[in-house]
C-alpha cells in the first residue's frame, strides 16, 4: 500500500483492517477483479477506495476515472464522504450524483471534473444523456451493495452503464449475496475475480438480543416509547408513509424527538433528518423499508419493528441498521395476537428464539456478553457519526452530566436520608434495578406493576442508593405514564 495512503488512514485512527478489507485490498491494489461477499457495515467502502485512490490518473472534465455505483443517495453521500478523505492526500476529488437534487450544483461539479464519481444509476443514465458525463475514461468500476440493486429492480441500468465503461476497466463488486442475479453479473462484467466471502461469524447472533414483545394496537405507541428512552439511539420502522406520520405525532407527544424518512420527504429533508439522528440531536429515526435501504449510520442503539416487516429479508435488513461493524445491539418486535403465527414461521426460517413474551424493560439494560462494542474500536470512533456524548444527549438531553448520574447511585456506599416531611405519608417499593449508565430504573411497589424511576427523580442529595434499597417516592403523571419522583432511602 503506498505510504501516503497509509498516513492518510493512520490520521484517522485506522491502522488494522476489518476482515472485508485484510482479504481484498491486495487483489484490488493488483488490480485484479474482486467479488466481495459482506454483510452492511462490514468496513467495504475501504475495501474499495483505498486501491481506487491507489491506482487511478487524474479526470479530466466529465471524465471520470473512477466509478462507485449505489442503490441511494443516502448510501452516496455517505460513500463520497468517505472518499473525500481518502483521496485529499492524493489531490483526488470525489463527488456524488443523485436524483431528487438539482442538476445545476452536479454539472458545475462534474464540468470542473471529479475522478471518484459515486452515482445512483437513473440519475447517472440521465446525465450521460445529456452529454454531461463520459465514462469512456473509467479505469475502476465499483458496483456496490449489489444485492440491494437487485431488489429495487436497478440491476438493468447497472448493466448498460458497464456497457458504456471501457472492456480494460477493472471491476470491483460487493453484495450481501453472490448468488442467482448477482452470480450472472459477475459472470458477464468481471474477468476471472478472485472471490472473498467472509463467513458467517458464529459471534454475530450474539450480538444482537432479538425481542418480540406481545402488545395490542392501543399499548404499541407509549410501549415504542419507554423502548426508545431505555435503549438510546434507535430507528423505528413503520410499514408505510402515513403511519410513520403518525407515529412521529404521537410520540412527539409524550416528548419523545423524532425525524422521519420516508418516500415523501423530499431529499433536503431527507438529509437533515438523517444527519439530525446521526449527529445524536434526536434519539429516534422514523422510516418506512423502502427509505431505509440507505440508512448506514454508526452507533445505532436499537431498532424497533413497529410494524412486522413483510417477509425473512426485511427482517434481516432492518435488523441489520443495529449491531454495525462488529458493535452489539438489540432488535425489538412489536406482537399483535393475531401476528403471533406468521411471526414463529419468520423465527423458525431465521433461527431465532421462537414465541412472544411480555414486554421486559429490563432487559434493554443488560450488555450483550459477545462481540465487541463500539467502545473496544478507538481505531474507528473518530470515523463514528454518533459519538458516546451524543448518544447521551438523544437520550437524556442536556439535564445532568453522566458524572452525576453515576456519583448519585453507585451500588454499595453508605446512604444518609433527608427524611420525609413530618406528617407525609407517602408510597414505599424495593429499587428493584437501576441502571447508572443509561440514567434509569424500576421500583417494585408490590403491585405486580413496576415503576419507573429516571435519575431526575432521584432526590438523594448527593449520597448514593442502593440497588434493593427500601425507598419512598412519590408518583406523578410522566412523559411515559406513572413514575416515581422525590425518590429517598425510607426510615424504617
Amino acid at each position: 500500500m503506498p505510504h501516503d495512503v497509509v498516513r492518510t488512514l493512520n490520521a484517522r485512527g485506522i491502522d488494522a483492517p476489518f476482515p472485508i478489507q485484510a482479504l481484498t485490498i491486495a487483489d484490488g491494489l493488483a488490480g485484479r477483479d474482486v467479488s466481495g461477499k459482506a454483510r452492511t457495515g462490514s468496513g467495504k467502502t475501504l475495501a474499495f477506495g483505498i486501491p481506487m485512490v491507489a491506482r487511478i490518473s487524474k479526470a479530466s472534465s466529465r471524465r471520470p476515472t473512477a466509478l462507485v455505483l449505489v442503490p441511494t443517495r443516502e448510501l452516496a453521500k455517505q460513500v463520497c464522504g468517505e472518499l473525500t478523505w481518502l483521496g485529499k492526500g492524493r489531490k483526488l476529488r470525489a463527488f456524488s450524483v443523485y436524483g431528487g437534487a438539482a442538476f445545476g450544483p452536479q454539472l458545475t461539479a462534474l464540468r470542473r471534473g471529479t475522478e471518484m464519481l459515486v452515482a445512483c444509476p437513473g440519475r447517472l443514465l440521465d446525465l450521460i444523456g445529456r452529454g454531461e458525463v463520459d465514462l469512456g475514461g473509467v479505469e475502476i468500476v465499483v458496483v456496490d451493495e449489489a444485492d440491494r440493486m437487485a431488489d429495487m429492480g436497478f440491476l438493468p441500468d447497472v448493466r448498460r452503464i458497464l456497457d458504456l465503461t471501457p472492456d480494460t476497466r477493472q471491476t470491483l463488486l460487493f453484495s450481501a449475496t453472490l448468488d442467482g442475479a448477482i452470480d450472472t453479473l459477475v459472470h458477464d462484467y468481471q474477468r476471472d475475480p478472485v472471490r472473498h466471502e467472509i463467513p458467517e461469524d458464529p459471534d454475530d447472533g450474539a450480538r444482537v438480543e432479538h425481542h418480540f414483545w406481545k402488545t395490542d394496537r392501543d399499548a404499541r405507541v407509549a410501549l415504542t416509547a419507554d423502548i426508545i428512552r431505555a435503549s438510546g439511539p434507535t430507528i423505528v420502522f413503520c410499514r408505510t408513509k402515513h403511519g410513520t406520520d403518525g407515529l412521529a405525532k404521537k410520540l412527539g407527544r409524550m416528548g419523545v424527538r423524532t425525524e422521519t424518512i420516508h418516500g415523501n420527504r423530499s431529499q433536503g429533508q431527507r438529509e437533515r433528518a438523517l444527519d439530525a439522528f446521526a449527529r445524536g440531536k434526536v434519539p429516534a429515526l422514523l422510516a418506512t423499508d423502502v427509505a431505509a435501504r440507505g440508512i448506514h449510520v454508526d452507533g445505532v442503539e436499537c431498532v424497533i419493528h413497529f410494524d412486522i416487516p413483510a417477509d425473512e429479508k426485511d427482517y434481516t435488513h432492518r435488523s441489520g441498521r443495529t449491531a454495525r461493524a462488529g458493535a452489539t445491539g438489540t432488535v425489538v418486535t412489536l406482537v399483535m395476537a393475531d401476528q403471533v403465527k406468521g411471526l414463529r414461521r419468520m423465527q423458525r426460517t431465521l433461527d431465532l428464539p421462537e414465541g412472544v413474551t411480555a414486554p421486559d424493560l429490563h432487559a434493554l439494560a443488560a450488555p450483550v456478553a459477545t462481540g465487541s462494542t463500539r467502545s473496544d474500536r478507538s481505531d474507528r470512533e473518530a470515523d463514528a457519526p454518533m459519538n458516546r456524548a451524543a448518544r447521551r444527549r438523544a437520550r437524556f438531553g442536556d439535564v445532568r452530566d453522566v458524572r452525576d448520574v453515576r456519583d448519585v447511585r453507585d451500588v454499595g456506599d453508605p446512604f444518609v436520608p433527608s427524611g420525609p416531611v413530618r406528617g407525609e405519608t407517602r408510597p414505599v417499593g424495593t429499587l428493584k434495578f437501576f441502571d447508572t449508565k443509561r440514567g434509569f430504573g424500576f421500583i417494585d411497589r408490590g403491585t405486580g406493576t413496576d415503576l419507573f424511576v429516571h435519575h431526575s427523580g432521584l432526590d438523594v442529595a448527593g449520597h448514593r442508593l442502593s440497588e434493593g434499597a427500601l425507598v419512598e417516592f412519590d408518583i406523578e403523571p410522566g412523559r411515559r405514564g406513572e413514575e416515581a419522583r422525590n425518590v429517598r432511602l425510607a426510615r424504617v
